[in-house]
This record gives C-alpha cells, sequence and structure tokens, in this order.
C-alpha cells in the first residue's frame, strides 16, 4: 500500500491566509527541568490543511465536530486542473463526469508553485462550478489552496453552494505528488466543539 500525505506541515513557516491568526509553538515546559517536554500551540481554525464546516458562513449552522465523517473516509477522485489559469469553471468539471456520492480533489497550478507565500493569483472554484458540483450531490470536495474562494471576491458560493449541500470542504491540499486517478481519502478534523473549522490530517492511498 502507497500512502500519500497531502497535508501540510505546521510550523512557524506554515502559510498563512491573509487576516487570519499566525501560528506560534513555543516551549511550555522542557526536560531537563521538567521530566517531559510540552508545547504551547496557537493557531487559527483554519490553519493549513482544514476543514470547513457549515459554521463557518452561517452562524445557526453546525460545528466542525459535527462533520459527517462517513463522508471523510472512503474513495476518491483526484482531478487534474492544472490546466485552468484562474478558476475551475463548470466547463472543466463537465469533463469529469462527475457522479452523486463521489468525493473530489482538484489539483491546480496552486500544488505545482508550492506554498511558500501567498499568492492573489491562486486558482479558486468558480461560482457557478460550486453550485454545479452541489447538483451533482458530491459528498466532499478538496482544493489545494487555503480557500475555495477568490480572496476578496463578492461571489460565496465556493463556500455558500457547497456547505448548504452539507458537502465538507477540505481547503490546503498539498496534491503536488500526486497524480490524477482514483485513490482511498482519508481526512479527519480535530474535534473542536462548536467551531467554523479546524486543521485536519489528510492522506491517500491505493
Amino acid at each position: 500500500m502507497k500512502i500519500y500525505d497531502i497535508s501540510l506541515p505546521l510550523d512557524s513557516g506554515t502559510l498563512i491566509y491573509p487576516g487570519n491568526p499566525e501560528m506560534s509553538i513555543e516551549a511550555y515546559r522542557s526536560v531537563p527541568e521538567y521530566p517531559t517536554n510540552l508545547s504551547k500551540i496557537t493557531f487559527g481554525s483554519h490553519t493549513g490543511t482544514h476543514v470547513d464546516a457549515s459554521r463557518h458562513v452561517d452562524n445557526d449552522a453546525p460545528g466542525v465536530d459535527k462533520i459527517n465523517l462517513e463522508a471523510c473516509i472512503g474513495p476518491c477522485r483526484v482531478l487534474d486542473m492544472t490546466a485552468a489559469a484562474e478558476k475551475i469553471t463548470v466547463a472543466d468539471l463537465e469533463k469529469e463526469n462527475i457522479r452523486q456520492g463521489e468525493r473530489i480533489l482538484v489539483k491546480t497550478q496552486n500544488s505545482l508553485r508550492g506554498f511558500s507565500e501567498f499568492r492573489e493569483d491562486s486558482i479558486c472554484l468558480d461560482g457557478d462550478a460550486a453550485e454545479y458540483l452541489a447538483e451533482r450531490g458530491i459528498i466532499l470536495f478538496g482544493i489545494d489552496w487555503l480557500s475555495v474562494k477568490k480572496r476578496g471576491g463578492e461571489d460565496v458560493r465556493p463556500h455558500t453552494s457547497l456547505l448548504s449541500g452539507n458537502i465538507v470542504i477540505f481547503e490546503g491540499l498539498d496534491l503536488s505528488g500526486v497524480e490524477q486517478g482514483e485513490y482511498q481519502f482519508i481526512g479527519l478534523p480535530l474535534k473542536l466543539t462548536d467551531l467554523d473549522g479546524a486543521p485536519a490530517r489528510a492522506v491517500l492511498y491505493k
């Protein structure tokens, strides 16, 4: 069995979405002064590879601890969208014969350019495309950037159309070492009660 770790590393150099809390890690207790090492970690709920909960866009919606974990484990398809120049569109998705109940991850130029700096021209999901995915009835969508939505864009459907359809959103996936194809997916967010999102460890395997 080959395992692909598609999670971003969490450390002082982790790329942070502008306006989100910075990540810090510091020693809280250290050997030999104490019998064990213990660290203090501060980070935002949408740091690194993470899951968006419906609470992210709706104060009255369930938090990340209520996400359907069955959607987070199972077969998935990685779609090569590296030809997309700005947004993933309906036309891009219509070529892929997306079916009800699928888990879909999209690999774009974001993965190929890396995660060392924030790019305003990152590839995102078009609002119409988000509605298309919701209509197709997928159960999970993942993208290789820190948000499915373009920063500063007025169209919020990349979040709302997916989340209102109970589609789990994974953001911050590193798909640079993964080719298009079928895989098994496991991605589990931290069980943070009633929160809008949570970091997760995500892997693919065959």
